[in-house]
């Protein structure tokens, strides 16, 4: 079923990421807190997952925000999607912010984020006196309109 194996190394008492369903693209990932953390409205924190993870040249970990957390209580993930690189070998933390107007609770052990792991290409620039013409050209941020 699954196409790419990783090495993990998991030094917290939590389980490892998994997909919930069969066509899940992320796998949750969860706090490895000594204790709790509450941010505050407006309040971010790194928080650490435990976690340190082994990914093959030419892919890439993403870490993304749980929808639950972010549409029921405002928590999301800053710099999302976080990009892992595969030479990277320390420990995934995910920065979360909560931008409601409560406070609210991180517990050991509860999910806080999504792994999505992702083929990546690696290009070369060319440097070229001008581009090749297209219909858009330089529209850019919203000039097909809001509506």
């Amino acid at each position: 079923m699954f196409s790419l194996s990783i090495n993990i190394v998991n030094i917290s008492s939590n389980e490892l990421p998994a997909y919930a369903t069969e066509g899940a693209a992320g796998m949750d990932i969860r706090a490895n807190l000594e204790k709790t953390i509450t941010l505050h409205s407006l309040e971010r924190a790194i928080i650490a997952t435990g976690l340190f993870i082994e990914i093959p040249t030419g892919y890439e970990a993403q870490i993304r925000p749980r929808s639950g957390l972010a549409g029921k209580f405002g928590i999301t993930c800053l710099n999302s999607p976080g990009t892992i690189d595969s030479d990277y070998r320390g420990e995934i933390k995910v920065i979360l912010v909560n931008l409601s107007k409560d406070s609210f609770a991180i517990h050991h052990g509860e999910r806080i984020a999504q792994l999505i792991i992702s083929k990546v290409e690696q290009a070369s620039f060319i440097e070229v006196a001008q581009l090749i013409s297209t219909k858009r050209g330089e529209g850019g941020f919203g000039h097909t309109g809001t509506h």
